[in-house]
């Protein structure tokens, strides 16, 4: 069973900082690109950040300058590190693994950003 375990969520003031990350297995981890989505209330998922095995990183338009995005090899775990967050920035966060053929999500981690 696939798994991408995310972890770092939580409550946050506006102009703060988190990094969320998440942890798959190697065999995922190393042929996939790894991709941040997230989904606030009443809205669609939407896509956040993504990185590909070689490093290149991608962002929304939303987040480009706040948010990096990185992958450490040796521990099979992508982040995002996100700062300057704003209240729009709130949603649950979800990993996504992603080949031509599979697709793996994980369970999300919710990022609340509130004075």
């Amino acid at each position: 069973q696939v798994q991408l375990v995310e972890s770092g969520g939580g409550l946050v003031q506006p102009g703060g900082s988190l990094t969320l990350s998440c942890a798959a297995s190697k065999t995922i981890f190393s042929n996939s690109v790894m991709n941040w989505y997230r989904q606030a209330p009443g809205k669609q998922r939407e896509f956040v950040a993504g990185i590909t095995i070689t490093n290149s990183p991608n962002y929304a338009d939303s987040v480009k300058g706040r948010f990096t995005i990185s992958r450490d090899n040796a521990k099979n775990t992508v982040y995002l590190q996100m700062n300057s967050l704003k209240p729009e920035d709130t949603a649950v966060y979800y990993c996504n693994a992603a080949t031509i053929f599979y697709n793996y999500w994980g369970q999300g981690t919710q990022v609340t950003v509130s004075s």
